[in-house]
């Protein structure tokens, strides 16, 4: 038979404390159990980079962004590998654009004063996105005028199959 080391632990989470008592009535028998834990992100005095962005992911979107802002310079002065800096403020941009839907790219960048946009990834994959769009746009307009894939692939600067491929598309439609 198969016994671990370590009798079982459960960590349950909670925003705040008057959460709980909403829930209490759903997993009552269970949250009896000595084996347990409860956390109240709210009550929580932890200066943790990963505490913080727990919150983040919990706060309304109007506290989100002034506590994503001090959480970009918390990594900026905690983490000393640029790598692992970037991809924390990386998922600091990437919560707080599922949080503003409404906002563009340039207004999140703005948000945080991240200086360069075109060094973060959210901006690397939205402009390629928009850059392939053009581009399919530019293919159809330049088949219309009766131009050659050859000639199109040229002046573009795309692989050709890149351009047979948009031009099947285009037909297909």
């Amino acid at each position: 038979m198969n016994r671990p080391t370590h009798p079982w632990r459960v960590v349950v989470i909670y925003p705040t404390r008057s959460i709980e008592r909403e829930e209490a009535h759903k997993f009552g028998d269970i949250l009896t159990l000595e084996r347990i834990e409860r956390i109240y992100l709210d009550e929580l005095e932890s200066d943790s980079l990963g505490v913080g962005i727990v919150k983040l992911v919990l706060l309304p979107e109007e506290t989100a962004v002034d506590l994503a802002k001090s959480l970009v310079e918390k990594s900026k002065v905690q983490l000393t590998d640029a790598v692992k800096q970037k991809n924390i403020i990386e998922l600091l941009e990437t919560i707080i654009v599922y949080k503003l839907p409404e906002k563009s790219r340039e207004e999140i960048a703005a948000m945080f004063s991240l200086g360069d946009l075109k060094q973060t990834r959210f901006y690397r994959d939205a402009f390629a996105d928009g850059e392939q769009q053009t581009k399919e746009e530019a293919v159809t307009r330049m088949l219309k005028l009766g131009l050659t894939l050859e000639v199109i692939a040229e002046s573009l600067d795309l692989p050709l199959s890149v351009v047979q491929t948009i031009a099947n598309s285009a037909n297909n439609n």
